[in-house]
């Protein structure tokens, strides 16, 4: 009989993806543990791969769908094996319910009597549902979910927004109201509010000369966060310049010795190993903003800023203090050759606690990087270069490089945040 291959677990609190690309087709040949298809979910693309060799005899999720984990996404087998129920899509077991996020109680939305039936909301929904809910302020009771059983998904959040926006806009021009009764002024107002169901975004015009490129989940991820950090944090850019001497003679030194160890020695593990030892002495560096104080992390997980064929992503050095050059050389390349890959697992994109962009690596000479929510800075590295340099009224040739920090200001003052900088070039122009 033929083996079945199942959407796997990718992570905690992540319950479902989009299959965004078949890698194969039906008919074609794969060894064990070759790459089939492409999922996405609202932080990775990552491949699935065939547990066992043989021919792919049905595939049974369509490019494009969100489905549950351990939902059947295809069977393999030898030509003429049965295939369990004709091939039909297997429903995967239902997740442990989540809590859905919650605004304050509000009175029930009236439907018109030709608003489409839909199936009514079950109480389960993934991570980025919640996250968005909660940002919004939306009480998913009220979204009807066109999802798998009933499931709210995140296009139906987004269209409950955006309607709720529309109808705000053809509001009276009138003083805001307090919080608490806002509601109230909602279901109130002339147009009346119904139940959202979601639709396909309209597409622009037909015009010539342009061509609608469709936001992949992970395009659409990097937007909505960077619009919501720059809305979040009041943003504060400082910038130094380093000499990389030190570091660039050591590198030379090493490098042929780290690469017989299985590492590949750049500066960004350098970068990285000065970061570490700087947010130890500034430990409110490595912290986040909460209404009732800062919170500190004790744990110091680097993320490391990671340029794809699609766009950004940030895996996470987890626990970067406890590793040595060598051992953060090693994960370095590792996510870095990974993500690059898509590879990375959701779990290995999450619980950073301080960012690190190379951005440098492009040409670029120093940037104002956006804070990766909700920490409290990033460090930004320019081109590493020979300059030109005046040491002692003398010119000398010295490997350079702009480096910027961006940090929030509700957490950091310009001085703080300059001492904890001035740490991090401390060490990088004294390495031995």
């Amino acid at each position: 009989m033929a083996s079945r291959v199942t959407l796997p677990e990718m992570g905690e609190g992540v319950i479902e993806g989009t299959l965004s690309r078949w890698l194969v087709k039906e008919g074609d040949r794969v060894e064990q543990f070759a790459p089939i298809a492409e999922v996405e979910t609202d932080k990775v693309t990552t491949e699935t791969t065939s547990d066992s060799a043989g021919v792919i005899l049905k595939l049974c999720v369509n490019e494009g769908e969100t489905i549950p984990v351990g939902t059947v996404l295809a069977y393999i087998g030898e030509p003429g094996e049965t295939i369990p129920g004709n091939g039909v899509q297997e429903k995967a077991a239902d997740p442990l319910p989540a809590k859905p996020a919650t605004a304050p109680p509000q009175p029930a939305a009236i439907a018109p009597a030709d608003t489409p039936k839909v199936a009514p909301y079950t109480g389960r929904i993934s991570p980025v549902v919640g996250r968005i809910a909660s940002e919004h302020g939306v009480d998913l009771s009220r979204v009807s979910g066109t999802g798998r059983d009933g499931r709210v998904t995140k296009e139906d959040v987004l269209a409950y927004v955006e309607n709720r926006a529309q109808v705000a806009a053809h509001l009276p021009d009138v003083a805001e109201p307090p919080v608490e009764t806002k509601v109230v002024r909602e279901i109130e107002a002339p147009v009346a509010e119904t139940i959202i169901t979601a639709s396909p975004a309209p597409t622009p015009t037909s015009e010539e000369g342009v061509e609608l490129m469709p936001l992949t989940n992970i395009r659409r991820s990097i937007a909505e966060h960077m619009v919501r950090s720059k809305h979040t944090s009041p943003h504060v850019t400082s910038v130094f310049e380093f000499d990389f001497s030190a570091v660039a003679a050591h590198r030379k030194a090493n490098k042929d010795n780290f690469e017989r160890d299985g590492a590949r020695l750049t500066f960004t593990a350098y970068i990285v190993a000065a970061t570490v030892q700087a947010l130890k002495t500034h430990p409110t560096v490595n912290s986040s903003w909460s209404d009732e104080g800062i919170l500190l992390k004790r744990e110091i997980n680097i993320g490391m800023a990671t340029a794809i064929d699609d766009g950004l992503i940030v895996p996470v050095i987890k626990n970067a203090d406890s590793l040595n050059l060598l051992g953060l050389a090693r994960i370095i390349n590792d996510l870095a050759d990974r993500a690059r890959n898509k590879q990375l697992k959701p779990n290995e994109v999450k619980g950073g606690t301080f960012s690190i962009t190379n951005h440098g690596t492009m040409g670029s000479l120093f940037a104002t990087p956006i804070i990766n929510q909700p920490q409290c800075g990033i460090l930004g590295i320019g081109a590493i270069e020979k300059r030109v340099k005046v040491i002692d009224d003398a010119i000398a040739i010295r490997t350079m490089a702009y480096v910027s920090f961006t940090f929030d200001h509700r957490i950091l003052d310009g001085a703080e945040a300059d001492r904890f900088v001035s740490t991090i070039k401390q060490q990088i122009e004294t390495w031995r």
